[in-house]
């Protein structure tokens, strides 16, 4: 379950605290240059009672208005930066959703490192278990995988929820031999998820398949040869992981 956090950080009081201060300085600097200048202009000279009045006045009056200000400023910043981070998750499991997965992933497909794996996870059967115990408990499985997903792969993969019951897990930087063993403990991890809606014993599984890419590559066209290595799996018999041949 994701929402907004109401109560600031303590790195953001900080940055708070900072900016009044420095707004008051610079306003009771600003407060004495120009008391200086009027009163040697317009008055017998400089006193000490107009200097004090020229420190206190900006202090009092402006200081709870900069604070407030400044309270207001951080609050709006904090909130756009936890909406932008709460757009690229999937609301029901916490993973990356399917638009920032896939541009996670085209990052690194592009990017100086241009090898990785990317597998494609499939529950078996999901829709038996809605059927059965309801899309509440369908929900709580999803959770269930999505939690063992992100135990199981290594940094710094990259997993998220592609859709319904598909996930998609990214192994940069990394060759398909190590990849087949990853796929193989996430397949297990899943396995050993004991799921048990309304007390009833319900296994989990999921089939895999995977494409990798040695060159810069688009995720679409990744994704297609790993989609085509999971129906591969399906028909198998499911609870399976298939991959490219390593060279």
């Amino acid at each position: 379950m994701t929402g907004l956090a109401t109560a600031l950080p303590k790195q953001a009081w900080l940055w708070i605290f900072r900016k009044t201060f420095l707004m008051m300085g610079l306003s009771v600097v600003i407060s004495v240059i120009a008391t200086v200048v009027f009163m040697a202009t317009f008055s017998a000279g400089v006193n000490m009672p107009g200097l004090l009045i020229s420190i206190v006045m900006p202090i009092c009056l402006g200081g709870p208005m900069i604070f407030t200000f400044a309270i207001g400023t951080e609050r709006m910043r904090y909130a756009n930066q936890q909406l932008a981070h709460l757009a690229t998750l999937d609301g029901l499991t916490g993973l990356f959703n399917r638009r920032a997965f896939a541009s996670a992933v085209e990052k690194y497909c592009v990017g100086p490192h241009r090898r990785g794996v990317l597998l494609v996870i499939d529950a078996d059967h999901f829709k038996s278990v809605n059927d059965r115990f309801g899309h509440d408990q369908g929900d709580e499985a999803l959770r269930d995988i999505a939690h063992a997903l992100s135990l199981t792969i290594p940094l710094p993969g990259l997993v998220g929820r592609l859709g319904g019951e598909e996930f998609g897990i990214y192994l940069p930087d990394m060759d398909l031999a190590r990849a087949e063993s990853v796929a193989d403990d996430v397949r297990r991890a899943i396995a050993d998820i004991d799921f048990r809606p309304e007390g009833i014993s319900c296994p989990l599984s999921v089939s895999i398949g995977g494409a990798s890419h040695e060159k810069p590559i688009a995720f679409r066209a990744l994704y297609r040869e790993a989609d085509e290595r999971l129906y591969s799996a399906k028909q198998r018999g499911r609870d399976c992981v298939a991959l490219p041949q390593a060279a």
